[in-house]
């Protein structure tokens, strides 16, 4: 559960697409999202969609390690340098999504933000 010092980063994950949001934990309002769904990746979202034979999963980890970079600045721009993960919510999720969405928190760390319980997740 997210404590008052630390912002809630919360993934909604599709076949489609892989959304990431960051939540204020005292208002539950959303203070930064990136989404593989943005302009950047439309290019490679139809590239897919047409491709022969049809691919049930339209994002990976590298789209997914880009959403996490997206996110990570767009979270330095505003000042916030510390989130947290449900752990329990990333835990309950089948593995291979698991295994596509860490590195979207490394992308996260990498741009300075502090992704609380993501490391527990490698280990899982």
């Amino acid at each position: 559960m997210a404590t008052n010092h630390y912002h809630l980063l919360r993934l909604v994950l599709s076949c489609r697409k892989v959304t990431a949001q960051v939540t204020n934990p005292r208002t539950d309002s959303i203070v930064a999202m990136a989404s593989s769904s943005e302009q950047e990746f439309v290019a490679q979202y139809r590239a897919k969609l047409n491709r022969l034979p049809r691919s049930h999963n339209l994002w990976d980890s590298k789209i997914a390690s880009r959403v996490g970079e997206k996110l990570g600045f767009r979270l330095k721009e505003i000042g916030v340098s510390d989130v947290e993960i449900d752990l329990h919510e990333e835990l309950a999720r089948p593995i291979h999504y698991r295994k596509m969405v860490i590195p979207l928190f490394d992308s996260v760390k990498r741009a300075g933000v502090g992704v609380s319980g993501a490391d527990k997740l490698e280990w899982q």
